[in-house]
C-alpha cells in the first residue's frame, strides 16, 4: 500500500500546479513533444520540460522515442488510480449524508417538520 500511497501523493502534488493540469488536459487529446507542449506558454522550453519531468516522476506521463521525436504520453492508469481513490471517499461521504438525511427525517416526524439535505448531483 505504501507504493500506491506514495504514487497518489506525487500525482496529486503534481496536479496542484495549473500549468501541469493544463499539460495533462492537452495530452488527454493527443501525445505531443515537449516542444509542442511549450508552444502556447510564455515560458522557456526548459521550464515546460521541468513541468513534464514532475508529471513523469509522478507517473502521470511517459516518454517514448519515435525516430527523432520524443512524444509525451498520458498514463491513463495513474489517472484511474486517482479517480478510484476520489470515488471511494465520494461514496463514503454520500452514504454519510444519506444516513444524516434519514436521521433528520425520523426526527422531524415527531415535530411535524421534514427538513432534507439536498443531495449533490453527480
Amino acid at each position: 500500500m505504501g507504493d500506491t500511497t506514495d504514487q497518489l501523493d506525487r500525482a496529486f502534488a503534481a496536479l496542484a500546479d495549473p500549468t501541469r493540469r493544463d499539460l495533462v488536459a492537452r495530452l488527454a487529446i493527443a501525445d505531443a513533444t515537449v516542444g509542442e507542449l511549450a508552444e502556447p506558454y510564455e515560458m522557456s522550453f526548459q521550464a515546460v520540460s521541468k513541468h513534464v519531468k514532475v508529471l513523469e516522476d509522478a507517473g502521470l506521463v511517459t516518454r517514448s522515442r519515435d525516430a527523432q521525436r520524443r512524444p509525451v504520453h498520458l498514463n491513463a492508469e495513474a489517472l484511474d488510480q486517482m479517480t478510484q481513490w476520489i470515488e471511494r471517499y465520494r461514496r463514503e461521504a454520500e452514504a454519510r449524508f444519506s444516513r444524516l438525511d434519514a436521521l433528520l427525517a425520523r426526527t422531524a416526524e415527531g415535530d411535524g417538520n421534514r427538513p432534507t439535505i439536498k443531495e449533490k448531483e453527480s
